[in-house]
Formats: C-alpha cells, sequence, structure tokens
C-alpha cells in the first residue's frame, strides 16, 4: 500500500505538536470530565466569536479534529478555540453556564448554523455521547460533536518579550506591505514580514523578489532590539479579525519559535518563520539620476486607465518616458494603446523606464498622501517611491521593454 509523503509529514507533525499542546491541555482542565454541557449567549456574540477563530481552521488537513472548533466552558468562562498547528486563535465570549463542559464541533457547520439562526439567545447543550442540540427560537439542530479531550489547545507561551502598538497601527502596517509578500512556497522567507524592533522604532518590511515594501513608525516606548519573520498568513488573519480601534491596543509578544497577539478578548498564537530575514539595507541606495514630484492621485488614476488595455495574466509594461516638459505614460498591448501625459516636478536626468503596473498601483493606493517622490538611476536600476522620513520606503524593480512608436 503506498503512503503519501505530505499524509506521513502532516501525521508526523500532527503527533509533535498534540503530545506538545498536551501538556498544557492537562494543566489548564479542571479535575473531573464534563459529559454535560449547557449554556445561553446571544446570536451576536456567538456569531463573532465563531468567525475570530474561524480564520485558524485549516482549508484541507487528514485530521478531522483539526476541523472543529472547541467550546470550553469549563473554566467559568465561554472560550473558543481553533488550532491548525501554524496558527492558533482563542476568543472569550459573553455567555451563561449552566452546566460547565467541553465540546469540539464541526467549524464549518456550526458557524453556517449561527449564521442562519434568527437573533436571539442560543442554547447550546451536550451529552455524553458529544450529542450536541443548538436551538433558538423554534429552530432546533442536533448535531454529533468530539471530545474536546482530543483537541490541541494553543501552545504555551511566555509573555516575558512584549511590545504594545495600537490596533489601528498594526492593522495600517500590515496593509501597507502585505501585498508584496512571495505567494511562493520555495522560498518560505519571502512568504512572511520582518518584525523589526530598535529601540522605539518598529519597522515591518516584505519583499517577492520583484519589490520591497518598508513601513517604520515610532512607538510611545523602547524595546530591547528584535527581529522575527511573521507569516503572511497569520497577519492576514489578524488584520481581519483586528477592530483597528486608535484608542485600543494590541500586545505582541515573542519567544523563539513563536509570535502572540492580544487584543480585546482574543489571543492569536502562530509559528515564526526560521531562518535569517534578507539584507535589505545594502539594496536601499540614496543615489540618484532623476527625481520626480508627482500628484499620487493623477499617477494612481492614469495607470489604473492604462491597464484597461491590458488581460489579465498578460504582462504588458508601462513605459513611463520623463522629459523636462513632463511625464508621458504609455502601453500596448493586443487591445491597443494608450498614452496620457502628467505635469511633473523634475530633477536630473531625462529617463525612459518600463515597469508592471500593477506593482505600481499596490504601491500607490496605500500612501496617503498627496504628492509622491520617485527616485531613479537608470532604466535598469530599482525606482524608489519614499517620503522625506523614510516612513515608508517601496523599491519596484523595472522590467525590460521594447520602445512603442
Amino acid at each position: 500500500m503506498h503512503i503519501s509523503t505530505s499524509l506521513i509529514k502532516e501525521t508526523t507533525k500532527f503527533f509533535y505538536y498534540f503530545y506538545t499542546t498536551r501538556i498544557r491541555a492537562y494543566a489548564n482542565q479542571p479535575e473531573g470530565s464534563y459529559a454535560h454541557m449547557k449554556l445561553v449567549c446571544s446570536k451576536a456574540n456567538l456569531l463573532n466569536g465563531v468567525q475570530i477563530v474561524s480564520k485558524a481552521v485549516p482549508s484541507k488537513t487528514t485530521m478531522s479534529i483539526l476541523e472543529c472548533i472547541l467550546v470550553d466552558a469549563t473554566n467559568g468562562e465561554i472560550k473558543l478555540t481553533a488550532n491548525d498547528m501554524e496558527l492558533g486563535i482563542e476568543t472569550t465570549i459573553e455567555g451563561q453556564i449552566i452546566e460547565k463542559g467541553i465540546i469540539a464541533l464541526d467549524a464549518k457547520i456550526f458557524l453556517e448554523i449561527v449564521r442562519k439562526l434568527p437573533d436571539s439567545d442560543i442554547t447550546i447543550e451536550t451529552d455524553a455521547s458529544f450529542k450536541t442540540v443548538i436551538t433558538c427560537e423554534k429552530a432546533k439542530f442536533t448535531i454529533i460533536g468530539k471530545s474536546g479531550e482530543d483537541f490541541s489547545y494553543l501552545p504555551a507561551v511566555e509573555r516575558d518579550d512584549s511590545i504594545v502598538i495600537s490596533q489601528f497601527t498594526l492593522k495600517e502596517l500590515v496593509r501597507q506591505t502585505i501585498f508584496s509578500i512571495s505567494d511562493n512556497d520555495n522560498n518560505k522567507l519571502m512568504t512572511g514580514e520582518l518584525f523589526d524592533i530598535n529601540g522605539d522604532e518598529f519597522k515591518i518590511v516584505s519583499l517577492d523578489g520583484h519589490r520591497i515594501s518598508i513601513r517604520k513608525i515610532q512607538m510611545k516606548n523602547s524595546y530591547a532590539p528584535k527581529k522575527v519573520v511573521v507569516p503572511g498568513k497569520t497577519l492576514n488573519e489578524v488584520s481581519k479579525i483586528l477592530p483597528g480601534d486608535a484608542d485600543s491596543d494590541v500586545t505582541i509578544s515573542f519567544t523563539e519559535k513563536h509570535i502572540v497577539f492580544e487584543f480585546d478578548k482574543t489571543v492569536v498564537v502562530s509559528r515564526l518563520i526560521e531562518g535569517e530575514y534578507f539584507k535589505i539595507d545594502q539594496m536601499l541606495s540614496s543615489d540618484y539620476e532623476t527625481k520626480v514630484k508627482v500628484n499620487k492621485k493623477e499617477f494612481l488614476s492614469c495607470i489604473d486607465r492604462a491597464t484597461l488595455l491590458v488581460k489579465e495574466g498578460d504582462k504588458k509594461p508601462i513605459i513611463v518616458n520623463i522629459t523636462d516638459n513632463g511625464m508621458e505614460l504609455k502601453i500596448n498591448s493586443a487591445l491597443g494603446s494608450m498614452n496620457e501625459e502628467i505635469d511633473i516636478q523634475k530633477q536630473g536626468k531625462d529617463l525612459m523606464i518600463g515597469f508592471n503596473p500593477k506593482f505600481l498601483i499596490d504601491a500607490l493606493r496605500v500612501i496617503d498622501d498627496e504628492e509622491v517622490d520617485l527616485y531613479m538611476v537608470n532604466p535598469k536600476a530599482p525606482c524608489f517611491i519614499k517620503n522625506m522620513e523614510e516612513s515608508y520606503i517601496y523599491l519596484i524593480l523595472p522590467v525590460n521593454f521594447t520602445t512603442v512608436a
């Protein structure tokens, strides 16, 4: 019988994780088994909690327990947990515990049931055979759960090494950099973002081999230097569930192998990507032969219009011709051609350079300044879009092109 290597890998990974988290599981469990559980909570609270933890449920797995959400009402609060062994999310919701207990429920069906129930109080009741009855007004669902004992809890992570920033800031930093991570698993480090902490400076870096995005902020407090690489998937999911209030904080803690995000009543634990991140400082030259100041909205709209003539998957470059008279943008494809001129302030030499229009659009969309500065050397060297303080730097590699008449 042939067993696939991916199945062996996943099984090995599961059992390793299962045993390393067992200690935490038993440490957290009060004595005695809870065969029956009964709790009541509002639909709004339950739906919000289930949606938050669902982000850590794997889309594909051979381990059915990982497709579940753990509902744990053994310690005087209702805690929901999901865990795919790379990313785990735990959140506490308001509700009334009538009988303490614990159950693991299939995440997909549980979410759909809760979503479609009326906007009223929901009662969840389980028995010794894991039969689970979910009632709301006149609707009643009966599903079969699994033993909570089999569930892998989140790994215990020390919270000694932490920083605190506002939820809004973290959400913005991720939004302004996440688009330039790579989705190719061949180089794991490119699928994550570098968190670089040095004193009161917090820098986030992402790159995919064609471009680099850097955002820098000053924090309220000063911290010991630290560099970690956080998976892009983790940051995407954290961004989705972060309320993003400017007045509310998120605490980020680090260990050698994990990162923890804590906000409101939610804890997100993720494995870090191992390895040393790319030395990008040597790529960030401040030399330039041509500098252009342009209205960001006008520049972005012009590139956006030009891409109307590019079919999806077609790698047609946009050609930027910079002269004393202004900046001309040209594109030529099987569908037709387009050119447009934009007013600019120029310093230095004339230049004709080609770019992947998507890369320019991605960077310009997340810059809030009214005007942007572009720094270039020649048609084969990177273009930099950055501000004076260098709180953002976007490096974009040019592409080869044939001149359009």
